[in-house]
């Protein structure tokens, strides 16, 4: 991380003792877990689209952030509160991108809240945060994507200021007669 994130956010009013943090190894688990549900989630809006859980995929997608965390482009925050990471954020800065017509950015990937904790400012308090640190480095704009059936981010990431840019669409070719 640069020194632009000091891991000091202001506080919800619903939120006290919540701070937004660099990821550190020691949050693996966490990560995992709220990896795990952010699949299962997906998977459950489109089941063909989105890979579907398995057994080890708490594992799996620890080890995959796990192998972000030292990469000199990537954003991996979380939000904890009294010990207990209540959500994350895993964002990357890149280059200009001609499959996406885009220029330089800085694309947030992931953004995950516990849902015992939900509706309470965090997912706003890491968003802001991961904005703040992708500006920090360089990035120029944010973009990000978002499952159709996922209203409720959509809600947070307008109010965030995001706007609509791209929609995906997807045709599955399995058993496709034409």
């Amino acid at each position: 991380m640069t020194g632009a994130h000091t891991g000091a956010s202001t506080q919800p009013p619903d939120v006290p003792g919540l701070a937004v943090r660099p990821a550190t190894p020691a949050d693996l688990p966490a990560l995992g877990r709220l990896g795990a549900l952010l699949v299962r989630v997906h998977h459950g809006f489109d089941p063909q689209r989105f890979i579907a859980p398995v057994p080890r995929t708490e594992q799996l997608y620890a080890s995959f952030l796990g192998g972000q965390l030292q990469e000199p482009n990537v954003v991996v925050l979380v939000a904890e509160q009294e010990g207990e990471v209540l959500g994350y954020t895993y964002a990357g800065v890149e280059g200009t991108d001609y499959m996406a017509l885009r220029g330089p950015a800085g694309v947030l990937y992931d953004v995950v809240v516990d849902p015992a904790h939900r509706a309470r400012g965090v997912g706003r308090m890491l968003l802001e945060a991961t904005v703040a640190e992708l500006r920090a480095r360089g990035a120029p704009r944010v973009v990000l994507s978002t499952a159709e059936r996922n209203e409720n981010a959509q809600r947070l990431f307008a109010r965030a200021g995001f706007r609509r840019t791209m929609i995906e669409m997807t045709r599955e070719l399995d058993g496709d007669a034409s």
